[in-house]
This record gives C-alpha cells, structure tokens and sequence, in this order.
C-alpha cells in the first residue's frame, strides 16, 4: 500500500482537534510532567525549520512521557508585544494589532500543522489584555514590594526608533532593529531592583539540572566579586572618590584614578581648563557599545580632568582620568589604575606618560610562564622593577608599607585582608560584595507594550493601581511613531494621559512609558497552568501541583537575559507566596543552532538555492553560468537560506521533517540543513508502512521477533529520556533492517516498534495502530514493558585453542557445558589436525568464551 502521508496527516490532526485529545487537567492520582518550549515571537515571515527542532524535541518527550503514564502539561502561546511590530505600524500604517493577529494566525496554522501535541485551550498571547492584566498586577506587586523604583538612568537610545534599548537590542552601537545609531543619555525611567536577588540567583543555579556552560553564562552575567571599597579623597577638596577593587593588595601601587565617562562626579570634579575637552570627549564615548568600548585590544584613550586625588594609604597625589575602557554598569564607575602589574592600566599610563610603580617582586618559580620566550629572569626582573614591563604574577611585596601597615612578607589574600582592615579602621573603606548585575532597566517609549499600573499626582506622589482597574488599556491611537522628545508615542494622547483619579479625587497623569518585551515572558509558564482564571493569575492549587516546569527547551540566545529576568520575578512571588517552588525551570536544555548554507553573486547579493548547481565542487547560478560564492550562515529571509516547514511538509510530511529535524545530530549542537536528505526519512516512513501493511504479519511470534522488539524498546526509551533522539531513530532504522529479514512478521513486534514510532513520527504511527486492528487512539496507550530476558544475546562466541593458540570459532547457543563445546571442536575438520590424535593433558574452559586443549 502506497503511504499517503498528506490523507493520513490530516485526518489524525482533524482527529486529535475533535476529540481534544491533548487536554489535559490536574490530576493528583497521576504524577504530573510539565514540558514547555519558549514560546515564539510570531513574526510576518512565518516558521522556519529552525524552530521546529525545539519544539519537535518537547513534543516527542510529551508524547513519551504521556505514554508512560505521566499527566503532561505541554502548551503554547505567543510572546506578541515588542518592537518589530510596533515598527512595522510605523512604515505600513497598519495596527500592531491586527499584525499580530495575522502573524499568529499563520504560526498556529504552522504548528497545528506539524501535529505537535499542544493543549490548545491554553493558548495565550502576552498582548491579550485577558493575559497583561495580570502582567500589570505582578508589577503592582513588585513595586509595593519596594522593587520597582523611578531613576534617571544612562540608556541606549536610538533617535530614529525613538525608544531606549536594551543592551541586548543594541550591536556595535547600533539598533539591531534597522542598523539606526544609538546614543547613551540620560532619560527618567522605571527600573527593577533585581540586584536585591542576585546573591539567591546565583546560590539557587546549584538546585537545576541545567547544562553547565549555560549556568555559567549566568554566573558571569551576575558578576559577583569580593574585595574591598576605598575611599579617595579629592585634592583641596571635601569629596571623596569611591573605587571597589577585587586586588586591595596592590593599592600602594596605585598611580592614578580612571573615571567612567558617565560618572555622575565628572561635572562638578573636572577643572575648568578640561571642560570642554572632556565634554567632547563623553560625546564620543556615548556613540560607543560597552562591548568595544572594553574590547582589550582596542587603542586606550583618555583625558585628564586637571584634578588630583590622594592614595590613602601612602599620601601620594594621584591624577584623575576620564577613560570609556570604565563603565558605569560595574563597580562604582571609578578604578584605581596600578600600571605595574595590570596590563590595561600598563598600556593606558604608557600611553599618556603616566607613573608605573612596582610593589610586587616576581615568583619566577610559580609563575615560571610568564616569562618572555628568550629572556633571562635578570632581564624580566630588572624591567619589571623599572616599570618597563607590567607583572601580572603574584611575588613578595616591595614598597608596600606605611607607619601602621607593613604588606612586606604576606601572602596575597593575608594583604588583602589587612589593607581592607586597615582602610576600615582610618573610615577609609572595607571589605565588600560586588555584582556586575545591574537594576533591571524596565521601561520603554513604545505604543506596542503593557501599559504601566501607574498614577503620578502634582505633589510627586503615586499610586499603583488596583486590582478592580486592571486591564489598563492603551488608547487606539493610529501614530504610532514617538513623541520626538525622548516620551513614547502614549505621550501625545493627552486625553488618555491627564485624567481624574476618582479614588483619590485628584488630578493625575498615566504613566507614558510601557514595560519591555521581557516582562510577559516572565511569567507565561505560570498563566498556562490556569489561563481561564479571570480572578487570579493562577490557582494556587494548580500551581502546587504543575510547578516547576520539569522540562524547559529554547535557543541559546535566551541563556541569561530571559532566564536570569524569569528566575528574578519567580524568586519575588515565591518570597510572597504566591508560589510553592524556588526555581520555574528545573532541566533546561538548548537546541543547536540549524544552518543553511547560502550563495552570492559577484556583486554580494544572495542568490536563490533553487538557481543555483553544483558542478566540480563550485556552485554556479543556471541562468548566467557565474561561480557564486557559498558559505553556511544562519538561516535568514533576507540570506534566501530560510526553509520554511511548509513546502518540506507538502513534499515529505510532517513526520517525515520531524524525523528529519531529530536525526540531524544531537539536540544541542549546531546542524547544517539539507533538503535533500529529509527523502531518506521518508523511505524509512515507506518502509515501515509497508512492514506493518504486509501480507507476511501473522498472529504467531518466534523467539527472534520477541528479542528484536524487546531491545528496541529498551534503546529507545533509553534514548528519549536521554533526549539523545538521533540516536534513537537510528535503532528503529537498525530495527527495521534486521526485523524484515524474518519470514513472517508478528503482529505483537509490529505494535511495540509502532509505539516507538509514535513519539516521533505520530501520524503515521496512529494509522499503523489503526490498521493492526487497535480501537483506542496510540496517544493514550502505556507504552510497551520490556522483558529483561531478551535483552541478553542468545548466542556466545567459543574461541577454540589448542595449545593456547587460536584454531577455530564457533558461534552457539549461551551456555553450552564444556563437553559440549570439546566434542564439536573433536569433530571439527580445520581444529582437529592440530590435536595430530595426541592426547588432551588438559582442558582449560571459560563458559561463554573460551576452550582451550593441550596436548604434549
């Protein structure tokens, strides 16, 4: 029978649909499994087969684990709100809304498509106002909280978008959005006090089953440091200069000051002659990514404020620098520059002629690396000494005492604990934490956002909003282009703006700004276990017996920001208890990045894949003959590389791109797309169609099918919960080689192989079960149990020695007695010449493995 994998596909999705087959409720008597993908920004281009990995992978284990007698929670939603198409209703005139509308039409049309087991009666979207209401509330709770606060910040705001940016949005200080230069200036903004949670972000990552290198993204992100603030007092002045250093060590030897050039001191602290040189100078900066502006291989650059401080532990005086190699996003915007044994501090003083003191002595024999190919340690010892060369090492301290304080025979930490004293003692500093984190920057000057809950009365006060005023909707506006002036496009709409507040009696103003795209994928994973309720954001129930997600799966791309902002609000409504759990996501895993491989023109423009063939290793365009050139890049619309799922769909099947998407290689690493390859997936469809439609499927069973069947259930449940599907797939392959070999094919193998499928391939998989005769739909069938018994090889291989050397092999039966195995070898043509009829002194046997005779 021909396999028709468009007729089958869609009558199992119109099946599935009617029947609601994937609906799923809390249920105490069943152990619960919570699979989640992140969810998608339904853009107008569609799907791609990029993210049909993701969610091919989540859907396999929901299917699996629903097998196995698991109650799954597996949903899907959209995360709609955000930039691209706030910018799309500026070029097109066309409300965000009803774009969004249409792009999520077409994403679940997609997805449906591909026959994912999703509940689809949870489906939300975070511009749904049933869904932002809540949105609304959980920043009501984080402001009574004390967490959310007005500041004015230093952002990234792009004149052209008319909006601040997040750091993420931001490349080569440039909008990703567009390529629009962005600038850093100081606007009034709301801001999350996520610092407050950095010491639990950090502790809580050892509670997760998550891949190591990503929680050390996230470690590194939160940047803590121990070591020690010092305080510098300003020259002639009453100020003083706050620097945290993690090496307080080597303070004697520190030679100058470098401010950020956003440091809120700079104004009042630069001499009157500097002004406009470093006003000129923190224009410059603020055009400049904090990515190249602390690029280590970058020309330093600097000007000095005509202003001094004083080291406070030897009373030198110090010049202060303003440098964009400093950032205000860490420490305090102010460090202290030791050019002898820091390499960046080195360049920038040998770069401006500025003092280098030594006070460590080098460990030659520690540090034996860092000695130059080619030199003596006399020559490195005597450059290091007159601040020709910077040591990074560790050594004995020189130079490096006062009346009270003598570093002289410490170790490295022993120093740094007794200059952190010392500072305390002279209220000169101490010892103290530091996080590279910074407050969560958390509002935005867009039209396409959650409205903030927010009042501002004449008198400076506020007041968030109640829960019987929630939603707060925008207004309907058409101009969706920003006010012009740094306010978001909400700031023209002054009727919606300046209202009376009816509960205070008062005159108000709204709050202008709208919250990021971030905030409703904070908490998404929390509304889809209850997302009808209209009285709360969840029940506590349901969220006692869903939570956590016990299986996480999304692009690397999210590694810190999402999951770091996600664990922070999470952290928030556990300390409030609103949750029962510590953590939302406990095994997180990342698919690899899929690729395709893209062609250009001589003149660098992207040439379609279908115009172009291979011939003598070249690729070559058909209609003009010209030799393209060909790499492999991200998939991309505007690269012509982007597959989309629907046209390998119409020409394979879902199930045969679901398969292709696992069998790839490992879910984790990158993969080069071909389409021709999704065919060979196809013909393993065919055959295992035709295996299960054959006229040799008996009632009978043998002792072969029995151990082929029993072993591929093992493998694959194995693999699965693994989630190393590659692999998988490849057993049934293996499987259904060694499986059609047989004369007759046993129903019972057929059935066990087939829920094997399921998972993978479901479609298919249904209709197979439907054609053997089964009544009950395979979704909700228990997978099948394994017999230990035909896991072990039936058979041994003997090895036959006489003398102790190898003279023949025989593959039997296990566990044949010794006397067996010696007369078979007696009797044996090639073995018994080399016995030549002499007598047997002795018989070495190794049960399963191993004879061996020897004779005189």
């Amino acid at each position: 029978m021909k396999y028709n994998h468009k007729a089958i596909e869609s009558k199992w999705q119109k099946n599935w649909e009617e029947n609601k087959a994937f609906k799923v409720e809390a249920d105490r008597s069943k152990p619960k499994y919570y699979v989640l993908d992140m969810f998608p920004y339904p853009s107008g281009s569609g799907l791609h087969v990029g993210h049909v990995e993701g969610y091919t992978a989540t859907d396999i284990i929901a299917r699996f684990k629903r097998q196995k007698g698991f109650n799954v929670l597996h949903p899907m939603g959209w995360d709609s709100f955000g930039l691209p198409a706030e910018q799309y209703a500026v070029r097109t005139g066309t409300h965000p809304q009803e774009t969004t509308k249409k792009n999520i039409d077409t994403f679940r049309k997609q997805l449906k498509s591909l026959g994912f087991s999703y509940d689809w009666d949870r489906e939300l979207a975070t511009s749904d106002p049933k869904y932002y209401k809540w949105t609304q509330w959980i920043f009501t709770k984080l402001y009574e909280k004390g967490l959310a606060y007005e500041a004015e910040m230093l952002v990234n705001y792009c004149p052209a978008l008319g909006t601040v940016l997040a750091n993420e949005e931001v490349e080569d200080g440039k909008a990703k959005e567009g390529g629009h230069p962005v600038e850093r200036k100081p606007l009034k903004q709301w801001v999350l006090k996520i610092t407050e949670y950095a010491e639990k972000l950090l502790d809580d990552l050892s509670l997760l089953d998550w891949p190591e290198g990503l929680k050390k993204l996230q470690v590194n992100w939160i940047g803590k440091s121990l070591g020690a603030k010092v305080l510098f007092p300003i020259e002639n002045r009453n100020e003083t200069i706050e620097v945290f250093t993690t090496r307080a060590d080597t303070l004697f030897g520190a030679t100058f000051l470098v401010l950020s050039p956003e440091h809120p001191f700079l104004e009042t602290l630069t001499h009157e002659q500097s002004k406009a040189e470093v006003q000129e100078y923190q224009k410059q900066a603020s055009k400049k990514s904090d990515l190249a502006r602390t690029d280590l291989a970058k020309d330093k650059s600097g000007v000095f404020i005509g202003t001094y401080a004083i080291n406070p532990l030897n009373g030198r005086k110090i010049p202060i620098w303003v440098s964009d190699y400093v950032l205000m996003g860490y420490g305090t915007g102010a460090i202290m520059a030791v050019p002898g044994h820091d390499e960046r501090d080195f360049e920038f003083a040998r770069k401006f002629n500025l003092p280098i003191l030594p006070i460590i002595e080098p460990d030659f024999e520690t540090y034996s690396q860092l000695i130059p190919i080619g030199m003596e340690k006399e020559e490195v010892l005597e450059e290091v000494l007159k601040g020709k060369r910077c040591w990074t090492g560790e050594g004995r301290y020189i130079y490096s005492k006062n009346e009270d304080l003598d570093l002289s025979n410490l170790s490295m930490e022993e120093a740094k604990s007794a200059v952190a004293k010392y500072l305390e003692k002279k209220n000169a500093g101490k010892e103290t934490t530091c996080y590279k984190l910074r407050d969560w920057l958390f509002s935005r000057q867009r039209y396409w956002g959650e409205p903030f809950p927010i009042l501002h009365f004449e008198d400076g006060t506020k007041r968030v909003l109640d829960l019987d005023e929630l939603p707060l909707l925008p207004p309907d506006i058409q101009d969706f282009r920003p006010a012009g002036d740094g306010r978001s496009p909400l700031a023209k709409v002054t009727d919606w703006v300046d209202i009376q507040d009816k509960k205070e009696g008062k005159a108000a103003k709204r709050e202008t700004n709208t919250m990021p795209q971030w905030a409703g994928s904070c908490w998404y994973y929390l509304r889809f276990l209850d997302p009808q309720n209209e009285k709360r954001a969840w029940d506590a129930d349901k969220e006692n017996y869903w939570m956590p997600v016990d299986l996480y799966v999304g692009g690397v791309e999210h590694a810190v920001l999402h999951l770091l902002y996600a664990r922070f609000w999470h952290k928030v409504l556990y300390d409030l208890g609103l949750v029962s759990t510590k953590e939302p996501f406990q095994q997180l895993r990342n698919q690899g990045l899929i690729v395709a491989r893209s062609y250009q023109n001589k003149d660098n423009l992207y040439v379609d894949p279908e115009e172009v063939m291979e011939k003598n290793g070249q690729y070559i365009e058909r209609k003009s003959g010209e030799v393209l050139k060909s790499q492999i890049e991200k998939m991309s619309k505007s690269k012509l590389n982007g597959i989309t799922p629907d046209d390998i769909i119409e020409e394979f099947g879902a199930d045969s791109l679901r398969l292709y998407e696992m069998f790839m290689g490992p879910l984790d690493r990158e993969k080069v797309w071909n389409t021709d390859a999704v065919s060979g997936c196809r013909r393993f469809l065919q055959r295992f169609y035709d295996m299960a439609t054959s006229d040799k499927v008996t009632e009978d069973v043998n002792e072969e099918a029995l151990r082929l069947g029993h072993r591929l259930v093992h493998q694959v449940t194995n693999d699965i919960e693994a989630l190393q599907f590659n692999t998988a797939i490849a057993k049934m392959m293996e499987f259904i080689n060694e499986f059609t070999k047989l004369e007759s094919y046993p129903k019972s193998i057929i059935k066990m192989a087939t829920q094997c499928l399921m998972p993978f391939a479901p479609h298919l998989a249904e209709e197979i079960w439907e054609t053997l005769g089964f009544k009950e739909n395979l979704n909700a069938h228990p997978f099948p149990d394994v017999n230990p018994v035909y896991l072990t090889d039936a058979l041994a291989t003997y090895i036959v020695q006489v003398n102790g050397k190898v003279r023949g092999k025989f593959d039997l039966p296990k566990n044949r007695s010794e006397e067996e195995i010696l007369k078979i070898a007696k009797e044996n043509e090639l073995i018994s010449k080399h016995l030549g009829g002499k007598e047997i002194k002795k018989v070495i046997f190794v049960p399963n493995k191993l004879l061996n005779m020897v004779v005189d």
